[in-house]
């Protein structure tokens, strides 16, 4: 009689086992493999009829994010384990707040409420719970194992991409490889941050970001080599279509507009444009490029920006950050940017027109103005003041041809890109040629005609002065010098400076033409002192802008 009845339960056990399994959800045991140990049973090899949605695509570390656990329409189940992995390592991460009766918190991981399974066996159709994010995770997965009876159980079913809100440097060198410029800048503080990332998920795939200051695209490209061309291209770009920031991906055949591609395996995505600083973030299971790689999978990494037009990347506006050499995209390493060697070309050219049109151009033209007879001596048989305007005059006519011509060699050729500067440019390039040509032609001074050529020289000469400075302005709000944002405020502080100057000047001029204001003879008259003062000035604000192309 005993035997039977010790045969009796142990046949009762076996029965409840194989159907229930674990039914108070208490299976730490299946926290690293989410398993359910049900005898020889396996996952189903099939589609699953159950998935996760998130309330966000994007968190910040101390976010909530509410997670639902579903079925398909005429599907149930009776048990799970749901759980946060790190798309790097794949290890659990964060906790749970339990909202629903229907779940509970495990400790898997030595961490309370890292996990969440259910309670009873009944039949559900949905879960919700409540995931607080720990700072310093990166981007991650939500993983769950549904059993649906017994023996029929699915895993590895798993949420979108949950990616970080906020682009930072804080994980590179540990979870991610990071390039940026300047070097190991922080996207997160700095406004004028170029920063690219690259995360290697588990299982394959990539998380990558970009950010940098542009109104119009960030992009960055994987190259065999340092040049454009055969490159394959993630563009984050500021659409002046629609008004949305979109991600393009496509392919670089040389100096030419790139060809699209379709996103192909991209997933989860999080993009933003706030304050002038343009922030894309995305999975992508897409291959690097299309062309034949040897197994390293290395790449020179190319970081670039620029304007973008009717929603297609334009020319970039100077040339792109490049990795010093190959590297790996599954690697933690922080490389530093090199560059071409011709945005030099750029910033000279900047700077001889910043030494034209704001120094040598500015001081000769108040000397032929306003000192024509301040100082009674000559050289070479000429009048002082005339020697010292046409040498000065000379000098910014060279340094505008030479200015002009390195412009044309950085672009190689004609670009409508940069908008109305270039456009400026030519028309003060033109009036600057033909105005010391005119000037060699000019009648005697006793001429009757004479006063047409001072009055035509005069006024050429305003005119080149005024379209110089309002394209000096322009030049400096171009994306590639703009991130220096006080440049633009230096340059309106002289111009302030030189119109008080002439202020000074024309009141001075037209106080001595009426006798009212005379200077005795052997004192400084003040046309000097106000030049002097003038040229002080004058080199303080040219300085700083040097300084600032310096900078970039």
């Amino acid at each position: 009689m005993e035997m039977f009845v010790c045969c009796i339960l142990l046949l009762s056990g076996a029965l409840f086992e194989n159907s229930l399994g674990y039914p108070n959800g208490k299976i730490m045991d299946a926290c690293d493999s989410m398993l359910p140990k049900h005898g020889n049973s396996a996952p189903q090899p099939t589609q699953a009829p159950y998935s996760i949605a998130l309330s966000v695509s994007s968190y910040n570390a101390g976010d909530n994010v509410k997670v639902t656990l579903q079925a398909n329409s005429g599907y149930t189940f009776k048990g799970f384990l749901l759980q946060t992995r790190t798309l790097r390592d794949d290890k659990v991460a964060g906790t749970f707040k339990i909202i629903d009766a229907n779940s509970q918190g495990l400790p898997c991981s030595g961490t309370k409420d890292s996990s969440v399974s259910h309670i009873a066996d009944g039949a559900k159709t949905l879960v919700n719970a409540i995931w607080v994010a720990p700072p310093g995770l990166g981007p991650v997965k939500f993983r769950t194992t549904f059993l649906q009876s017994y023996s029929t159980f699915w895993t590895q079913v798993e949420s979108q991409v949950l990616l970080e809100y906020q682009v930072s440097n804080a994980t590179c060198s540990t979870q991610k490889f990071c390039f940026s410029n300047p070097t190991g800048c922080n996207p997160a503080s700095d406004a004028g941050c170029y920063f690219m990332s690259s995360l290697p998920a588990v299982g394959g795939g990539f998380v990558f970001e970009m950010s940098g200051p542009s109104d119009g695209y960030v992009a960055i490209g994987f190259s065999d080599d340092k040049k454009m061309g055969n490159d394959d291209i993630y563009i984050c770009g500021n659409s002046d279509t629609t008004g949305q920031v979109v991600i393009q991906h496509a392919f670089s055949t040389g100096y030419t507009t790139p060809t699209p591609k379709s996103l192909g395996n991209m997933g989860s995505t999080m993009v933003s444009y706030t304050k002038g600083i343009l922030t894309c973030s995305f999975f992508t299971n897409n291959t690097i490029s299309l062309q034949a790689r040897d197994a390293s999978n290395q790449y020179y990494v190319f970081l670039a920006y620029g304007p973008m037009k009717n929603g297609q990347i334009m020319k970039h506006s100077r040339d792109p950050f490049i990795t010093d050499q190959a590297v790996s995209m599954e690697s933690v390493i922080t490389t530093p940017a090199s560059t071409e060697s011709s945005f030099t070309i750029l910033k000279v050219h900047g700077a001889l027109m910043l030494i034209a049109w704001m120094t040598t151009g500015s001081i000769g033209m108040i000397i032929a103005r306003y000192l024509k007879n301040t100082v009674k001596k000559s050289i070479m048989g000429k009048d002082i003041w005339f020697q010292a305007h046409r040498f000065l005059m000379v000098l910014t006519v060279a340094a505008t041809i030479t200015g002009f011509v390195l412009a044309f060699v950085y672009v190689k050729g004609w670009s409508g890109d940069a908008g109305a500067h270039p456009i400026l440019g030519c028309i003060v390039m033109i009036l600057s040629f033909f105005q010391p040509i005119l000037a060699l032609f000019r009648p005697a001074p006793k001429s009757e005609r004479r006063f047409i050529f001072n009055w035509g020289h005069s006024l050429n000469a305003l005119v080149i002065k005024v379209l110089a400075v309002a394209a000096i302005f322009l030049g400096l709000q171009q994306p590639s010098i703009s991130v220096i944002e006080w440049m633009v405020k230096v340059m309106g502080g002289f111009v302030a400076w030189e119109a008080l100057t002439y202020i000074i000047l024309e009141v001075n001029a037209q106080l001595e033409k009426r006798g009212i204001q005379k200077v005795p003879d052997g004192k400084t008259k003040n046309e000097v002192i106000v030049l002097l003062v003038y040229i002080c000035g004058n080199l303080a604000f040219l300085i700083a802008l040097l300084v600032g192309i310096g900078q970039l």
